[in-house]
């Protein structure tokens, strides 16, 4: 890019100066001429330079007449913003001569001859190729052309090309060079020109500014930088600093966060935050610049697009931009993957804005369509339930609106299912599960009647239907006691006229009842012990209520004939609870929760886990035997108490969640709530 060695080149190499000088923009641009005869310059370089800017033919508009580039322009820069706190110095016979700044350039040189270079190389080789169509092409074709008219040109598209980029170019270009002429450092004009950085005065009387204390002349000096304070932006734009960003409201570093992120956890939000933070506030603000899309936050569209802007692609307003946006944002509500042609069918949009809305949000997959961008936030969910709620009823006011709009159809509507492609984990309710339970207990009941059905037909063929081999069907004996019968009545609807996995008929000689027969209770009891033992690990703390309701849906996963489906009653059930080691937590109940299930009132928990946290879990299980509801401030301090002080919060929080849940700021042991 050079002909001269830069580290070589000094003054001596210039002929002469040229200079384009713009007081308002504080620039100055200087054309110096080479000395070609130096020893420094390489004029080989130098030809093959103003080869490239000017070709072959030389004329006016050559910028090297020479064919040699024997001159080298350079712009100026500002070197600094804010200058009234330099000086210049001249240090003269003991005395310091100090000159105010009020500008300070730097000069660099400039490559625009490249840009000339490479405009000639493109028009070189469109000129062959023009060249090469001619002579092979045939007479061209008639094609139709349209022809518009231009529009008379309005103040603000006047203001637009002012201000544009190639018109203040254009200007730039159109100056005139004003010739200067160069001065050496020992030359008399210059030594001339140095004499005015002197101090005039000669007594220090007259320089009554410079009577002050050490102190005070420094402050004079460099005086405090409070321009510099109100030039710095409000908040950072393309760059961020956490320095700064932390400076500002919580609801502004939200915003600029998710603004350059567009799609984050709130986990990583809380991070970027900063300890200290209090979540629920940033729950607050981040409502009003997002949108929940599978538990992560995405920013919300007339954040990115706000009012009175357009598309930079198809200049479409930000109002349809931010309609189009939120459909693709409410399709990945609906499943994980969104196929970039359906967006662009609907939303009417050109593929570059569609693109940029899926790029926001997803990444591609090869033949699969667009894949969103975060695993689905499951903790989100489970710990927030409130927001998810709200968010919920957000997005259907958004779904009503873009049914309104786009005139969406039910294929629309429908989330579609790819093979080969995984939905986000769905959150099943109870009623769900049961449904799905008596579903599943259905067909085994229905396999298991067709196996009776069969050995019926068998034993008939035998000539023996009083006969048929009842060795291995364990059915339940009643009970002789005063002990009340497992309450099943909400799973008779799916028993279908079966008790405990046996089909009954009214006219059948094959129902059988009576006691088990030898070797099926034990392995009862070692199953209905291992069931315990597996769920208490799970979940320490159970009502009677609920491990019932878990019990029937264990028993639904069992395949048929199983040992279990033998009948087990409520004081069965009870008693091994009580043998395996753990024990019923008698729960104070405030008087108007006795309207509930008497089930609903036995809470068992289990004692020994074999764990570190048994003594803590114990205290806490003592606890509440004296209070129905207590507060987590009375728990800690009570673990503390009983455990030692050296208790840390993880260790608390791991025996709360165990044994406990949160209700209104209240902590209750688990099924204990009562709305």
């Amino acid at each position: 890019q050079y002909p001269i060695r830069p580290a070589s080149m000094t003054y001596d190499d210039v002929t002469h100066l040229s200079a384009k000088i713009k007081p308002k923009q504080q620039k100055v641009e200087l054309d110096m001429a080479i000395d070609t005869l130096n020893p420094n310059y390489c004029r080989s370089k130098g030809e093959q330079i103003a080869l490239n800017v000017d070709g072959t033919c030389t004329d006016e508009t050559s910028t090297y007449s020479s064919k040699l580039m024997d001159r080298q322009t350079f712009c100026s820069s500002q070197a600094a913003s804010n200058v009234s706190r330099y000086a210049a110095a001249i240090y003269r016979k003991g005395e310091l001569h100090l000159t105010p700044l009020h500008g300070i350039l730097q000069l660099r040189p400039s490559f625009s001859y490249l840009d000339k270079a490479d405009a000639k190389h493109r028009e070189r080789e469109a000129a062959n190729e023009a060249g090469d169509s001619s002579q092979d092409e045939a007479e061209d074709d008639i094609k139709q052309i349209t022809v518009r008219f231009s529009r008379p040109e309005t103040e603000q598209a006047r203001q637009r090309r002012v201000q544009s980029y190639e018109f203040l170019q254009k200007r730039q270009a159109e100056e005139h060079w004003v010739h200067l002429h160069y001065y050496g450092l020992r030359d008399s004009r210059s030594e001339h020109e140095r004499q005015y950085l002197l101090s005039q005065g000669h007594g220090m009387a007259e320089n009554t500014e410079l009577i002050k204390s050490p102190s005070e002349y420094l402050m004079m000096l460099m005086p405090p930088n409070v321009e510099e304070e109100k030039d710095k932006p409000v908040a950072p734009s393309n760059v961020l600093s956490m320095a700064q960003l932390r400076t500002l409201p919580l609801a502004d570093q939200i915003k600029i966060l998710m603004k350059n992120v567009k799609v984050m956890p709130f986990a990583n939000l809380m991070s970027l935050l900063g300890s200290g933070t209090d979540s629920t506030a940033v729950l607050r603000c981040i409502q009003q610049v997002a949108m929940l899309v599978q538990g992560n936050w995405v920013v919300k569209s007339d954040v990115l697009y706000p009012k009175d802007t357009s598309s930079p692609h198809s200049g479409v307003p930000a109002e349809v931009l931010c309609r189009g946006r939120d459909f693709v944002m409410w399709k990945f509500t609906q499943d994980r993957w969104v196929v970039r042609k359906e967006v662009a069918t609907v939303t009417k949009l050109c593929p570059e804005d569609v693109k940029d809305f899926l790029e926001h949000m997803s990444v591609a997959r090869i033949n699969k369509g667009w894949e969103f961008l975060l695993p689905y936030d499951e903790d989100f969910v489970k710990k927030h339930p409130d927001v998810v709620q709200r968010q919920k009823m957000l997005w259907m006011g958004i779904q009503a609106k873009l049914e309104k709009v786009y005139n969406l159809l039910k294929e629309h509507l429908t989330p579609k299912k790819q093979d080969g492609q995984s939905a986000h984990p769905l959150l099943v309710s109870g009623e769900q599960r049961v449904n799905m339970a008596k579903a599943k207990v259905k067909q085994n009941y229905r396999l298991l009647e067709k196996e009776l059905q069969k050995q019926k037909a068998e034993s008939k063929a035998n000539d023996a239907p009083s006969k048929m081999d009842i060795s291995n069907v364990c059915l339940k004996e009643e009970p002789v006691s005063d002990e009340e019968p497992m309450d099943a009545s909400a799973y008779e609807s799916m028993n279908n006229g079966m008790v405990n996995g046996i089909h009954s008929e009214e006219s059948s000689m094959d129902s059988l009842n009576g006691h088990l027969p030898g070797g099926c209770t034990d392995r009862v009891a070692q199953e209905l012990k291992a069931f315990v033992m597996t769920t208490f690990k799970k979940q320490f703390v159970l009502t009677l209520s609920e491990l019932k309701r878990l019990f029937n849906l264990h028993l639904a996963s069992l395949p048929p004939g199983h040992t279990l489906f033998s009948g087990i009653s409520d004081k069965m059930l009870q008693d091994m609870v009580l043998d395996t080691g753990c024990k019923q937590i008698l729960v104070p109940f405030p008087p108007q929760i006795h309207a509930v299930s008497p089930d609903e009132l036995k809470v068992y928990a289990l004692w020994e886990a074999g764990d570190i946290y048994d003594q803590h879990r114990q205290v806490l299980l003592k606890i509440f035997t004296k209070n129905y509801r207590v507060r987590r401030n009375v728990i800690q301090h009570q673990l503390s108490q009983e455990c030692g002080e050296d208790l840390n919060k993880q260790d608390v929080d791991r025996v709360i969640k165990d044994c406990c849940v949160s209700h209104a700021g209240m902590w209750y042991l688990k099924g204990t709530v009562q709305s």
